[in-house]
């Protein structure tokens, strides 16, 4: 490994042409060392041969045209801001390019320019571009031939492309000779890659724009290759390091269990029960992921492997996010676990201190075998006799370490997590790459989908009508509003507001509402009475879209669904449906018809299938904002795109893992450097390869 500050590791401003400024700049991009900067990758190419003339272009298309300035100028519109316009001329036509609010632009432009505008076409008296990303060809500009292939990169103000491609070639003459190889000779025979230092020339400086692509593969194998090279490391310890008790089915609480309910298990939950029996019945302790769709049943598969561990005399702890849903998890099966002589406790931050005392000696002495929980179960007094198995729900809200606090305070207990929101199968493979996963890919029958329509606010009075309706028919509804108060600062309905106003619009119905700011009891007591059907119309935040089960509920409107992400209005639709009755899904939309926004919630009411959501959640927003993925504690990728790239995942995900199979200390020769490039890629970050 090179030293710090030298080789690769050498700070950027020392590059010819860059300095401290640049260098500040360029630190905005992530890039501090002459390293990081070969390895950032542009996110497009344009090809200045194969650009539309300005003559065909039509609106709607977005694209890079290549030109000169023939005129520019600035104005005040009406709302007093600021324009700045030019015109760009090519050999066919002339478009506009207009910017508001950026009057910095105003001495950027000259006539006679060259100039490259990017963006979206629009029509307004004539063809134009608004507030479009552009770059100056500077005069006598090295880069600035004709059918030259540009990179287009991620830059940031006042560091321009033509600045990044001149940094770029210096980089890449004084220091790419250093730059190691990182795949084995098999992976690039085998795939056909370049090798890392012709893959890094072609990305930044391609011949066309193929061979640029093929570069940018390599590159996006090797980075999700080692990924998954950690996760399946961690995989592989976690087997050899978390040596369990076999927990093997005796069917003496589970045949009673089965027997109780009133339903029979779906196909889908019997397959999953019997992989998650497999795993407890071997030494390895289990490891595994429990995805399901809201309404999937994952709660009585968790239950039942609960059961299997307290027919081994050892314990089960469940732990939930919040108390409304440890409460329901407990209330739900207390009743059944008391008839088959199994003895559950709950313990959360509201459990009275004499309750707790007698809670804890129990688990302790062993005499407490199932305990249902929040963050309680985590706090340094709670000790168990022998902690069998650990189920979290709705894992993804809870962080790192305080999951394994939990895992840590039995014996290698068997570990569960489960979750009701969607985790699009890429993001699978790589933030959970290193659990076994199990779906729950079937519904319980005779649920029927739920029935979603965008509304636009002047059809509020149809929608209450509708509402009484139901009622009468002895059904209740949620009216769902995105925060609490009322604010100076946004436009939005809120909670108090809608509450009030509902109470007026239904004067003969009994109106409730809930949100995070009360206290936990009182808002699982007013839950309570709407589950006993003593409320009518419950008015909530957002604290209602996890595991919140109210049958009778057939109804949800949703205040300003744009403020919502795609899986989080598909977890709030799932508080209804969950009874026999045709159940419905109301958006309210202040505004039908804007642009993005209208497009994905048409795409949510077009579709009950959650993970269809997730993918698209995904790909609108990144997979960096799904899940809170930062708390898992991986790499962020520089490269790759696990959207864009999730068949290269794919294929580096089995090459890892077969590799840890076959070598597991990656101790053969061939492996070597293979070992050392993991140790060097990532040097500090050991709690990667942690377990537990």
């Amino acid at each position: 490994m090179l030293k710090k500050g030298g080789g690769l590791d050498t700070p950027v401003q020392f590059l010819k042409g860059i300095g401290p400024k640049r260098a500040a700049l360029l630190a905005k991009l992530g890039i501090e060392t002459v390293g990081q900067l070969l390895f950032h990758v542009p996110k497009r190419y344009v090809d200045r041969s194969k650009t539309l003339p300005i003559r065909r272009l039509a609106p709607g298309d977005e694209v890079t045209v290549f030109g000169r300035i023939a005129a520019t100028g600035s104005r005040r519109t009406k709302t007093y801001k600021q324009l700045v316009s030019c015109l760009v001329r090519d050999e066919s036509g002339m478009i506009e390019a207009v910017w508001f609010g950026r009057p910095d632009l105003k001495d950027r432009f000259r006539t006679g320019q060259e100039i490259m505008v990017s963006g979206k076409v629009t029509l307004y008296r004539q063809k134009q571009f608004v507030n479009p990303s552009f770059e100056l060809l500077e005069q006598n500009n090295e880069f600035s031939g004709t059918g030259a292939i540009i990179p287009v990169y991620p830059l940031t103000e006042g560091f321009s492309v033509w600045n990044m491609r001149r940094a770029m070639r210096t980089a890449l003459g004084k220091y790419l000779s250093l730059v190691p190889e990182t795949l084995t000779r098999e992976i690039l025979r085998h795939y056909d890659f370049p090798d890392i230092r012709t893959a890094l020339e072609t990305i930044h400086f391609p011949k066309d724009v193929d061979s640029a692509l093929r570069g940018r593969e390599r590159l996006v194998y090797d980075e999700l290759f080692y990924l998954e090279l950690v996760l399946a490391l961690r995989r592989q310890r976690y087997a050899e390091i978390r040596k369990g008790t076999r927990l093997a089915q005796t069917g003496e609480l589970t045949d009673p269990f089965c027997k109780r309910l009133k339903f029979t298990l779906t196909r889908a939950q019997e397959r999953v029960v019997s992989e998650i029996l497999g795993d407890m019945g071997q030494e390895k302790c289990m490891n595994r992921l429990l995805q399901g769709d809201v309404g999937s049943g994952k709660t009585v598969v968790a239950l039942y492997a609960m059961l299997v561990a307290c027919e081994n005399r050892a314990q089960a702890a469940m732990m939930a996010p919040t108390e409304i849903l440890a409460i329901q998890n407990f209330q739900a099966w207390a009743q059944t676990l008391a008839d088959i002589e199994v003895n559950a406790r709950i313990l959360t931050g509201s459990t009275r201190q004499a309750e707790r005392r007698e809670i804890l000696e129990g688990l302790e002495a062993g005499s407490v075998r199932m305990i249902f929980g929040t963050h309680a179960l985590i706090e340094e007094g709670v000790k168990f006799s022998k902690l069998g198995l650990v189920v979290v729900d709705e894992q993804h809200r809870f962080g790192v370490m305080q999951r394994a606090a939990l895992l840590n305070k039995g014996l290698n207990p068997d570990f569960l997590v489960m979750t009701a929101t969607p985790i699009p199968r890429t993001l699978t493979l790589t933030v959970y790459g290193d659990l076994d996963v199990s779906v729950l890919d079937e519904k319980p029958p005779g649920r029927k989908p739920v029935k979603t329509q965008v509304v636009p606010e002047s059809r509020r009075d149809k929608v209450y009508g509708f509402i009484e309706q139901r009622i009468e028919a002895g059904e209740q509804a949620f009216i769902v509003c995105p925060i609490i108060e009322e604010s100076e600062k946004l436009d939005l309905v809120s909670a108090i507001q809608t509450y009030e106003k509902a109470q007026v619009a239904f004067p003969n119905r009994r109106v409730g509402m809930v949100h995070g700011r009360m206290k936990s009891s009182e808002r699982g007591e007013l839950m309570d009475r709407f589950r006993r059907k003593e409320l009518d119309i419950l008015v909530a935040t957002t604290v209602i879209e996890v595991g919140v089960d109210v049958p009778g509920a057939t109804v949800m409107v949703i205040e300003h669904p744009e403020r919502f992400g795609l899986a989080q209005l598909h977890q709030l639709r799932g508080r209804i449906g969950r009874g026999k009755r045709s159940s419905y899904c109301i958006l309210f939309v202040s505004r039908p018809g804007l642009g993005e926004s209208s497009e994905r919630l048409k795409f949510f009411a077009g579709t009950t299938d959650g993970f269809a959501l997730a993918e698209k959640d995904m790909e609108l927003r990144g997979p960096g904002e799904i899940l809170g993925t930062r708390q898992h504690g991986l790499p962020d990728l520089r490269v790759a795109d696990i959207v864009q790239d999730k068949d290269v995942l794919t294929q580096a995900r089995q090459d890892a893992f077969r590799l840890v199979e076959l070598d597991p200390a990656l101790e053969r020769p061939e492996n070597a450097f293979v070992r050392t490039t993991l140790k060097s890629r990532y040097s500090g970050r050991e709690e990667l390869l942690r377990v537990g």
